[in-house]
């Protein structure tokens, strides 16, 4: 279990950190990837409410130094290898999951 990793307070007081290769919401996960705000389909809406973002976690809006943070934990995270059987089939499952979805597939 890696120590999390503080990124920033919500306007509500809660904590954006990354624990165990998960962004999280006031310890609660939200998602596991962050997608650069110019590849988000809702970029103009987001940029609106939140002109400083550059970067999407979930719906968690984050700015440059914020997902550089983050992303650190995640790829830190990531890098660690387990050879395991049950950690190979699960990066394999989400191997082929994410190349079905890159596919179209829903």
């Amino acid at each position: 279990m890696d120590a999390p990793t503080f990124v920033r307070i919500t306007r509500d007081g809660r904590q954006v950190e990354v624990i165990d290769g998960w962004v999280c919401l006031g310890g609660r996960p939200e998602t596991d990837e962050i997608i650069a705000l110019e590849e988000h389909p809702n970029r103009q809406a987001i940029l609106q409410q939140v002109p400083l973002a550059s970067h999407m976690a979930g719906r968690l809006p984050l700015t440059l130094a914020e997902a550089s943070v983050a992303q650190a934990a995640l790829r830190r995270h990531h890098d660690r290898f387990d050879g395991s059987p049950l950690a190979v089939s699960e990066r394999l499952r989400r191997t082929v999951w994410q190349r079905a979805l890159h596919d179209g597939v829903e």
